[in-house]
């Protein structure tokens, strides 16, 4: 049949109608019917063949990082253990250790270390003062950055050549003020 139906038209003019009759058409309905009735019998037997495999035993474990608990199995959480020094890890803390591992060199101990106290800390203090757990990351932000400048400014001034400064002038000031005051 041609996409059209042009084909279809051209045979069935006026002169060939009179001894022949109209292709029948078929009704949606019985279409429908067809398709429904396919669909039950492809799913029906999916059904019958598609068998689950058993679940095997399932326990909760609890992440000693975060504390978050989740469902594994068995084996998934002998696996973690193995690769964590004992230590069950769930799949968010088991990232971060190995961006920390990146970081650190490569030592998965050390990383795991470091995550985990990190996770003490926040549940201590994030969870219950979250606007603290803020400020002190923020405090920890600006002394890091503070000591690389500091680094920095030291080095410059080392290699200008002019004399860098140890300690704070203000308290030998101030002793100086109070002697002159105690003196008046």
């Amino acid at each position: 049949m041609a996409p059209d139906g042009q084909t279809l038209n051209a045979s069935y003019t006026k002169n060939n109608l009179a001894g022949r009759q109209r292709p029948r058409r078929i009704s949606m309905e019985g279409l429908q019917r067809a398709i429904s009735d396919l669909s039950f019998q492809l799913g029906k037997e999916a059904v019958e063949t598609t068998t689950l495999p058993p679940i095997s035993e399932v326990e909760d474990a609890k992440c000693e990082c975060c504390g978050m608990s989740e469902e594994c199995t068995l084996e998934y959480i002998r696996r973690v253990r193995e690769k964590f020094s004992g230590k069950w890890v769930c799949g968010l803390c088991s990232e971060a250790v190995k961006e920390e591992m990146v970081k650190n060199g490569g030592k998965r101990q050390r990383a795991l270390e470091a995550h985990t106290s990190v996770c003490v800390r926040f549940n201590r203090i994030g969870r219950t003062h979250p606007v603290l757990f803020q400020a002190d990351a923020m405090r920890e932000i600006l002394r890091k950055s503070s000591r690389g400048r500091r680094a920095q400014s030291n080095r410059e001034m080392v290699r200008i050549g002019s004399i860098t400064r140890s300690s704070s002038c203000i308290p030998d000031i101030a002793k100086e003020i109070n002697k002159c005051r105690a003196l008046k």
